[in-house]
């Protein structure tokens, strides 16, 4: 059975939401991903009696719903027919299918689509999708190797920041122990870049102003027989949107802010420096004193150099810091707080851009993809566990921010409903009802999980923890196994560092290790002083 949920925009092609089980039978229809990082209380009650509509459901507010493929969209689905439509009225949503098959048939028009739709409407969720490689243009028969759909999409929301945060659960060791925040601009660097093949020559780089004339930007000699001449643009006119953005997220999860460039070797760079310390001089710099969160860095707004700020990731373990940076070293060094933070499902990723009338726009994705190797194994009919906590999250972002929006009769319903659905997830994973990420072989299937959920979100009244965790009490992460280490390397390091081959390390040889790899955190010059 094909099924529909919500208005479909004139000219758009919209895939039914299918499941596809290893079969190849088709069942019944759905949609999912992730953001924000909320705390677990120990015993999860929810005792509100909600306001129900249309036919006894809470009406959800308007949003764009943006459907993938692969593991994750079935994951969705499952969600949606199990978590969502049993409660909520989605029929406020649009969906937009940006399968790489829907955007083949439609010339790309779902795609322009869904941007006009999420312009509209403000509030966007969106499951990880796949851009095609040359290979995979021929496994799904597609005309091209269409691009990215996130440059269209920061292009047409305005695009001013990704924010990309640590996810945390009360009573569960992850990576940091408190939030890291990071802002990442949202548009320019390599990412919209052009380049050219050539050969030997001359090139130069020309600009256009428009009230007339003619600046040159570069001129150099080309003297290799194959180079890439690439230009791109920095803006800066949102970092001020950014840094108000940036600052207020701080403030409200007690944070220390710091700048992240490489202005000193990319002087292009300083910029982008200057208008955030200047918005944070002028606005934040007193509040931030009096909270105490500058007690770290000397009382002043710091400036990291990347390369540095690469070692205080790895460093700052007890968490409590935020970041903001350029692009391209914003999507480098978030993948580096995932790893801290045990992998990218831990961690948010949410556009924030701004219409002509000053509203934000904001669009909540899972920051990982459409996990294919997993979409593989469950096609062979084989057991999958994928965790869905990031695409969950962003799904409840785009919801609350959707009903933030509309402020009507149902906003509480939702809010409260949704953060329903984040405190049971929460409170079976550190219960060790988790995916097997989590909980080790032991832990539930993709669909059991998916169940458990279910099963406690439907009951009537309130959702009670089988345990009753007092406040010290962490549950250690199960650690995945991992068959690629390669143990007669790591035995070879080992003896290499342990130089009185004694068969242990002491802090002096465990020192000198970390020395010769290059890997021993060093205090930055701020710290120093203090």
């Amino acid at each position: 059975g094909f099924r529909s949920r919500g208005t479909i925009a004139a000219g758009t092609m919209l895939r039914a939401h299918t499941m596809l089980r290893a079969s190849g039978s088709v069942l019944r229809g759905a949609l999912g991903q992730y953001t924000g990082s909320a705390s677990n209380n120990a015993r999860v009650t929810a005792n509100r009696s909600y306001s129900l509509y249309s036919d006894g459901k809470i009406v959800a507010a308007p949003m764009v719903y943006i459907a993938g493929e692969e593991m994750t969209h079935y994951t969705m689905n499952l969600i949606m027919d199990k978590w969502i439509t049993p409660k909520i009225d989605t029929s406020k949503w649009e969906f937009y299918d940006l399968s790489c098959k829907s955007r083949d048939d439609t010339e790309d028009k779902v795609l322009h689509d869904a941007v006009e739709a999420g312009a509209r409407i403000g509030a966007i969720f969106k499951e990880p999708t796949i851009t095609p490689s040359a290979a995979q243009k021929e496994k799904f028969g597609l005309k091209k190797t269409w691009g990215s759909p996130n440059g269209a999409m920061r292009r047409g929301w305005n695009g001013i920041t990704i924010s990309r945060d640590t996810i945390h659960i009360k009573g569960m060791e992850l990576g940091f122990k408190k939030p890291v925040l990071f802002e990442r601009q949202a548009v320019g660097g390599e990412y919209g870049a052009g380049y050219k093949m050539v050969g030997k020559g001359r090139a130069a780089t020309f600009f256009f102003p428009e009230d007339g004339g003619v600046q040159v930007v570069d001129e150099r000699n080309v003297e290799d027989d194959a180079t890439a001449i690439v230009t791109y643009s920095n803006p800066l006119d949102n970092v001020t949107d950014l840094a108000h953005i940036f600052y207020k997220r701080c403030l409200e999860n007690d944070c220390t802010p710091y700048v992240v460039t490489k202005k000193t070797v990319f002087k292009w760079q300083e910029g982008f420096w200057v208008r955030m310390k200047a918005v944070f001089d002028e606005h934040y710099k007193e509040v931030f004193l009096n909270k105490g969160l500058l007690d770290r860095c000397g009382g002043e707004l710091q400036h990291l150099i990347s390369d540095a700020a690469t070692m205080q990731i790895i460093r700052w373990t007890d968490g409590g810091f935020g970041m903001a940076a350029h692009n391209y070293d914003g999507d480098m060094l978030t993948d580096q707080v995932a790893q801290v933070h045990r992998s990218p499902g831990f961690i948010t990723s949410n556009l924030t851009g701004k219409r002509a009338d000053g509203v934000l726009i904001k669009e909540f994705e899972a920051s990982h993809g459409t996990v294919a190797d997993m979409w593989e194994a469950h096609l062979r009919g084989e057991e999958t566990s994928l965790n869905p906590l990031g695409m969950v999250e962003a799904l409840i972002g785009a919801m609350q921010h959707a009903a933030e929006l509309e402020d009507g009769k149902h906003k509480e319903d939702i809010l409260d409903y949704t953060n329903k659905i984040r405190q049971i997830i929460h409170t079976m994973m550190v219960a060790g009802q988790g995916t097997r990420d989590l909980s080790g072989p032991a832990g539930l299937t993709t669909e059991q999980f998916v169940d458990m959920v279910a099963k406690h979100l439907l009951k009537d009244g309130a959702y009670e923890s089988d345990i009753d965790l007092d406040e010290s009490h962490v549950v250690p992460v199960e650690q995945e196994s991992d068959d690629e280490t390669d143990d007669e390397f790591v035995m070879k390091l080992f003896k290499q560092f342990d130089t009185d081959g004694n068969g242990s390390i002491d802090v002096e040889e465990f020192t000198q290790a970390l020395k010769k790899m290059n890997v021993a955190p060093k205090k930055l010059e701020f710290e120093r002083s203090h």
